[in-house]
């Protein structure tokens, strides 16, 4: 039993490295392992089929289109670059003000987005061109911008925190307020980082610079900004208060958007593009959450997670240690694939040896979604650093410079990645306070 099981997993994990589509491998190994349990096609594909059924029929998977639909109502609405300007004016006095407004403007905006793609790809090109004509390095301006778009996977609403609520049948509204300090914390050290090098190395951040505003930028910086506030009010604000459920407070969110959007000037056919676009961007994590939900099926009916948590607990009876086997895998899998298709791999096997060691379920969510988060950062895949050289309007650009410049950003998500994990109040203090 344990062979075929290792062989089932090693056979996912080859299929996966040799480029198959994350969807695919895991409904091949499910039909196959399903199979070889049953001995019968037909009713393995029952099985199989019954559970993708269950599957979609679960009200909750609404809420990720949803505030990705939010996000890009937000994102062409112009507000984006109102909340970067409005940063801009608060931050100026301080070193490196250009960059700890990126952080922050990143920091509102992942509140708004839930998606750290899309972060870097907006602030790509509204930071980076004010950076660069002020002066500013371009490792540190795109380090700081790749760096502070991870924050759109811990600040709620984040879709990371969706699809491992998912897996694991955690409630989203906790994991969401279990999110907001570490987020928080994230965020400060990030801007603190920027401000200290901006002293340490004057040649990257010169100081005494501000990008000039027309007489009415500040009212329409205001409103947009302030808009902006009001929506992360109404989506965190009504959880936080259990006002309104996380799928409620998704469409409320959207609702107020797509209001904002049409205020800010927004015409039909951009209306239709963001619908358009949230449903490229939702389809393909719809389908893997399908597909991982056929694979943890699988690993139920036959006792992966017990073979494996056997497995972790013969190396060492020690947490630590097998807590930093999990990091250790998560990093290496990080280098090569993409932060949702890790949590679909790793979390149905990894939740449960989490519960068998005591850790705590919403830090041991936290310290995941932030190892996995780190990912995004690292080489070779390091899709975030991607998205900014795409989305970047400079083709010079080189991606070592980006990946420099990200290091420090990296090692700071490893950090209070590592401190939510040891110290677990962080996670844990607002939800079992307010929920």
């Amino acid at each position: 039993m344990t062979t075929i099981i290792f062989g089932i997993l090693a056979l996912l994990m080859v299929l996966v490295l040799l480029g198959v589509h994350v969807a695919v491998a895991l409904a091949v190994v499910s039909a196959l392992g399903v199979y070889w349990m049953i001995g019968s096609a037909d009713v393995a594909l029952s099985i199989l089929g019954t559970t993708a059924y269950e599957a979609l029929r679960k009200d909750i998977f609404i809420i990720i289109p949803l505030f990705v639909l939010m996000g890009d109502f937000v994102s062409r609405s112009g507000a984006a670059r109102d909340l970067y300007g409005l940063c801009n004016r608060g931050f100026r006095r301080l070193p490196g003000c250009l960059g700890v407004a990126t952080v922050m403007g990143n920091a509102v905006f992942a509140a708004i987005t839930g998606v750290s793609i899309a972060s870097a790809a907006t602030f790509s090109r509204i930071a980076y061109p004010e950076m660069i004509a002020l002066g500013y390095s371009r490792p540190y301006a795109l380090g700081t911008i790749a760096g502070s778009a991870c924050l759109g996977m811990l600040i709620p609403p984040s879709i990371l925190m969706i699809v491992w609520a998912v897996l694991t049948e955690q409630s989203i509204g906790a994991l969401f307020i279990a999110g907001l300090l570490p987020g928080l914390l994230l965020a400060t050290l990030f801007g603190l980082y920027c401000a200290l090098r901006a002293i340490w190395r004057p040649q990257d951040a010169p100081r005494g610079t501000e990008a000039p505003r027309a007489p009415g930028d500040l009212s329409r910086e205001i409103i947009g900004g302030g808009t902006i506030l009001v929506l992360i009010g109404i989506v965190i604000g009504g959880i936080w208060g259990g006002v309104l459920t996380p799928t409620e407070a998704a469409g409320f969110g959207a609702a107020g958007a797509f209001v904002l959007g049409l205020l800010r000037g927004m015409r039909v056919r951009e209306v239709l593009e963001a619908v358009y676009n949230a449903g490229r961007t939702t389809a393909p994590i719809m389908i893997l959450l399908i597909t991982a939900s056929m694979y943890s099926r699988f690993l139920a009916m036959a006792g992966a997670t017990q073979v494996i948590n056997g497995l972790l607990l013969s190396i060492s009876d020690s947490t630590a240690v097998i807590v930093l086997i999990i990091f250790l895998i998560w990093l290496v899998l990080g280098m090569f694939i993409d932060s949702t298709s890790i949590i679909l791999l790793t979390v149905p096997i990894f939740a449960p040896v989490a519960n068998t060691l005591g850790l705590d379920p919403l830090a041991f969510a936290i310290f995941g979604v932030l190892v996995i988060e780190a990912g995004l950062l690292t080489p070779p895949f390091g899709i975030l650093v991607f998205t900014v050289k795409a989305a970047v309007p400079d083709p010079t650009v080189r991606l070592g410079e980006i990946f420099r410049g990200a290091v420090p950003f990296w090692l700071l998500i490893l950090f209070v990645a590592v401190l939510a994990i040891l110290w677990p109040p962080l996670s844990t203090w607002l939800p079992q306070t307010y929920l």
